[in-house]
């Protein structure tokens, strides 16, 4: 395991050539060798690799079998000098009885064999014909050959991790063995496999590992039989996929005439920090496996360059709130603008109320709080009449945030209003003896806190409530004004991140059958970010862009899933985003925006121990009675230091 705690794996699908042993175990070395040299700590090969899959009554031949066990002898010998861990698939015989295995093999040593459990014997499968089930198997089992021993119940260490194995069938049946492998510490399930092509299928498969890997926690990694083995009643494809956690990592190509070959690297200490995370994940494990050791502690341990992205073989979103498939875009905006405004009405619906009051600033926030509001509305068949959005000019209102804040109203058919604030808050001034012309947090945040008391007192008058528009990136920096834009009584934004927030507004205006409304909203998306607390510039341009003064909210966003997510360090934060983000932002930039991330979280945190009701819509919320508890004194020492070590 490397620095990162990254382990790389290859599933690897080489030609065969039925009960051709020879041939067999020279193209495995061949894939052995190539994934050593990328590399790989583990490479895994598919079920019954040695002579075949499809040998049928071949299995029988005793000198098949005796070709195998010598040809497993030599793939050990082989190993002796590869820094990598083999995982192979032949049959063994052991008490006489033939079973279906997975060898393990490293540093010239065969380590040991798990059996196949679950033998499928319907339709065009009948194992049973030829092999035992692995549950017949007594645990430490020597092989007939005394080659090496096999056991249905044991875990393999290998470069720093737990690793699981299972064959095939073993995935597809109820309670797959790889649900007991996990609860007892593998973090890496092997499957070899030898699953044939039908319509339909492949599809199938594909979920059926991604939701495995997320029930365990785990990365899983499928290899299976493909070019060479015979076609006489069915199709083999050499299926290579590697999922982590319910995310597909990686798969090949189907129906290529070679040998195939992924390799990613996986997370380990991600899957670790989840785990303890999850704390029912474990509350079934009973400590019945045993623990093989072996001496492989990994290729990679040396540092890695930070500034490679070659250096890592697996994609590390830069956006991780909105990485997914684009084809699924309009889908995914579609359910979380349901879920924040199914929230909104259930809560309406609970109290009794049909009248809401909401700032509108022509900005980003203010904008999806407005769209889910209507949406609420509609779903529970109010008349949006009830919805009084107020714009409420200051002394940094633009004519550009002003004109599409008065425009989306009207042509949302909401209950407009204008309440200027400006007069009102130099009142203030003048009250507590302060300057107009020093422009400070007094400046800035008496206008935040006369809004908010506006839209708090507009909700008593209406006998609504206010829905609040600040979103978890405020949140987590803390880029709210205490008592003002924090406090709402119903935050529909409160779970969505700044990048997700402008996201479902392109999806808004990607799915709106009105272009009016779509130019209204691609204009908004465009508009600098800003609180517009500041006089505007000469040419009423926004002078104050919230970017420039706290950094850019796709880094904090990655630091805030990094941290929040994952759990992850500052310095494996750091290093994903030099990844992430190379030829964006250079490593200084970087580590500076990461410092006032840690800095303003752990200052900040006294706003989030007070916030409002507000849905969670996402993997991550900053919510006291959801994701997040914190005292609002710990010290950020220790994080500090990191980065100053970076």
């Amino acid at each position: 395991m490397n620095e990162l705690g990254y382990i790389r794996v290859a599933a690897a699908s080489p030609e065969v050539r039925p009960a051709d042993v020879d041939f067999n175990i020279s193209e495995i070395k061949r894939l052995i060798s190539d994934a050593a040299d990328k590399g790989s700590d583990i490479v895994l090969f598919p079920e019954l690799s040695v002579t075949g899959y499809t040998c049928a009554d071949l299995f029988f031949q005793q000198n098949l079998i005796e070709k195998t066990e010598s040809a497993l002898k030599e793939l050990a010998v082989f190993s002796s000098d590869k820094k990598i861990a083999i995982v192979v698939g032949a049959p063994l015989r052991a008490a006489n009885r033939l079973y279906n295995c997975a060898v393990v093999i490293t540093g010239g040593k065969i380590i040991g064999a798990v059996p196949k459990i679950h033998l499928p014997n319907y339709n065009e499968f009948y194992e049973k014909r030829w092999f035992t089930e692995g549950s017949r198997c007594e645990s430490g089992c020597r092989l007939d050959s005394d080659l090496t021993f096999i056991s249905r119940n044991t875990l393999f260490e290998i470069a720093g991790a737990r690793i699981g194995i299972e064959i095939c069938e073993d995935l597809w049946v109820p309670a797959p063995p790889s649900c007991e492998m996990a609860m007892n510490g593998a973090e890496i399930i092997l499957n070899l496999s030898a699953t044939n092509e039908l319509a339909g299928k492949h599809n199938y498969l594909i979920d059926l590992i991604a939701q495995q890997s997320a029930r365990c926690r785990c990365s899983y990694v499928y290899s299976s039989a493909g070019l060479g083995e015979s076609s006489t009643d069915l199709v083999f494809s050499g299926n290579c996929i590697i999922a982590e956690n319910g995310t597909i990592l990686g798969e090949s190509e189907r129906f290529i005439m070679k040998d195939k070959m992924i390799i990613r690297d996986v997370d380990i200490e991600m899957l670790r920090n989840d785990r303890v995370k999850h704390s029912t994940f474990s509350d079934s494990a009973n400590g019945s496996y045993d623990i093989i050791m072996t001496d492989f502690a990994g290729c990679r341990t040396a540092s890695m360059n930070q500034h490679e992205q070659n250096g890592i073989l697996r994609h590390i979103s830069s956006h991780p709130f909105t990485d997914g498939d684009p084809h699924r875009f309009r889908e995914r905006c579609s359910e979380i603008s349901s879920i924040q405004a199914w929230g909104l009405a259930q809560r309406l619906r609970a109290i009794n109320c049909k009248k809401t009051v909401i700032g509108i600033s022509g900005g980003l926030d203010s904008t999806l709080a407005l769209l889910v509001t209507v949406k609420a509305y509609d779903m529970l068949g109010i008349d949006r009449s009830g919805i009084t959005a107020i714009t409420m000019p200051g002394f940094g209102t633009t004519k550009r945030t002003r004109s599409n804040a008065t425009c989306l109203m009207e042509l949302l058919g909401v209950t407009m209003l204008e309440i200027p604030i400006g007069e009102a808050v130099i009142q203030h001034f003048n009250a507590i003896g302060h300057d107009p012309e020093l422009h400070d947090a007094t400046y800035e945040n008496a206008q935040a806190r006369e809004r908010t008391q506006i839209l708090m007192d507009m909700a008593n008058k209406t006998g609504g409530i206010v829905i609040g528009t600040g979103d978890l990136s405020e949140l987590a920096l803390g880029w709210c004004t205490y008592n003002g834009d924090q406090m709402s009584m119903y935050g529909v934004n409160a779970s969505v991140p700044k990048t997700l927030v402008k996201y479902l507004v392109e999806g808004y205006a990607d799915t709106t059958d009105n272009p009016k409304i779509r130019k209204v909203l691609l204009d908004i998306i465009d508009t600098p970010i800003s609180p517009e607390l500041l006089p505007a510039a000469k040419d009423d341009s926004i002078e104050q862009k919230t970017e420039d003064l706290v950094g850019p909210y796709e880094l904090h966003d990655f630091f805030l899933h990094g941290m929040l997510r994952n759990s992850f360090s500052p310095s494996k934060i750091f290093r994903l985003a030099c990844v992430a983000f190379s030829g964006v932002y250079d490593a200084d930039v970087i580590r500076h925006w990461l410092k006032i991330f840690y800095r303003r979280f752990f200052s900040q945190q006294f706003k989030r121990s007070c916030m409002p009701d507000g849905m969670k819509v996402g993997s991550v919320c900053l919510s006291p009675r959801g994701d997040w508890r914190m005292p609002s004194d710990a010290s950020s020492s220790m994080w500090l230091n990191e980065i100053e070590n970076l």
